[in-house]
C-alpha cells in the first residue's frame, strides 16, 4: 500500500465519526475515496464491512449509554434495530452473490447509481413525517442492505432517513441504524469469507483503527445537538455524499 497508509487511518477516523453521529456515511464515502486511491472494489468492500461491524456495535453501545437510543430489551428501539437485522439477511446475500459475479467497472456504476438516488429521494422528502410503519422499515431495511453488501456503504442514507420519515426521532434512527447496519456488515463478512477464500484483508485493520477511535467522539457530538439541526444536518449529508459518489462514477464509468 506504500505512501497510501498514511491517510487510511484519517480517512476512516472522519468517515466513521461522520457515520456515528449522523448515522451515514462511512461505507458511502470512504468506498469512493478507496476507489479513487487505486484499490478495487473487491479489496475495499469486505474490508469496509468487517470495520464497521465492529464500530456499527460499539456505537450502539455507546448511543444507549449517553441517552441518544433507548437499547432495552422491550423498548420500540430495541424491536426496530431487530427487525432492521433480520430482514437485511436476504438483502446483504443476494447483493453479495452479485458483486462476486459482477466486473469491477459495473460495481463501480452501481456504487454511483444507487448512492445518487438515495441522496435525491431524502432531498425530496426531508420535511416529511409519517406515521409509523413496520412494512416501511422492514423495507428500507432490505434495500439498503443490499446496497451495503453490494458496495460496501449506503446503508446509513435510507435507513437513518427512512426511520425519520417513519416516525422515529433523529438520534434514535442514528443509533439504531449503527446497531442493525453492524449486523447487516457481519452477515456480509461471513458470506464473503465464505464464498471467497482468496480476499486481500490487507485495508481491514487500518480502517478498524481509524474508525473505533472516533466512536467516542461521535456519540457525544449528537447528544449534545439539538434535533432540528441534526435533521438538517442528516440531509445535507446525504445529498453531499451522493454528489460524492455521482463524481466518482462519471470520472472513473
Amino acid at each position: 500500500m506504500g505512501f497510501q497508509i498514511f491517510f487510511i487511518m484519517p480517512l476512516a477516523f472522519f468517515c466513521e465519526f461522520i457515520d456515528s453521529s449522523l448515522g451515514m456515511g462511512y461505507g458511502t464515502a470512504l468506498t469512493p475515496l478507496l476507489l479513487l486511491m487505486g484499490f478495487e472494489p473487491l479489496q475495499i468492500v469486505p474490508a469496509v464491512l468487517l470495520s464497521e461491524f465492529v464500530t456499527g456495535i460499539m456505537a450502539g453501545f455507546f448511543h444507549h449509554r449517553v441517552r441518544n437510543v433507548d437499547f432495552r430489551l422491550s423498548s420500540q428501539d430495541t424491536k426496530v434495530a431487530f427487525a432492521l437485522s433480520v430482514f437485511a439477511i436476504v438483502g446483504t446475500t443476494v447483493s453479495v452473490f452479485l458483486a462476486l459475479r459482477l466486473p469491477p467497472q459495473v460495481l463501480k456504476i452501481c456504487i454511483g447509481t444507487i448512492v445518487v438516488s438515495m441522496g435525491i429521494y431524502l432531498l425530496l422528502n426531508r420535511n416529511r413525517t409519517l406515521k409509523f410503519s413496520w412494512k416501511r422499515i422492514v423495507a428500507v431495511g432490505a434495500l439498503a442492505s443490499f446496497n451495503k453488501g453490494m458496495s460496501g456503504g449506503g446503508y446509513g442514507p435510507l435507513v437513518t432517513g427512512g426511520q425519520m420519515l417513519s416516525g422515529i426521532g433523529v438520534k434514535n434512527a442514528v443509533g439504531i441504524t449503527s446497531v442493525s447496519e453492524g449486523v447487516t456488515c457481519l452477515i456480509g463478512v461471513i458470506l464473503y469469507a465464505i464464498f471467497k477464500t482468496d480476499i486481500d484483508w490487507a485495508l481491514a485493520p487500518w480502517l478498524m483503527t481509524g474508525a473505533v477511535l472516533s466512536v467516542p467522539f461521535a456519540t457525544h457530538t449528537l447528544k449534545r445537538v439539538r434535533e432540528k439541526k441534526a435533521r438538517l444536518a442528516i440531509a445535507s449529508a446525504a445529498i453531499l455524499l451522493g454528489c460524492l459518489t455521482l463524481s466518482r462514477a462519471l470520472l472513473h464509468g
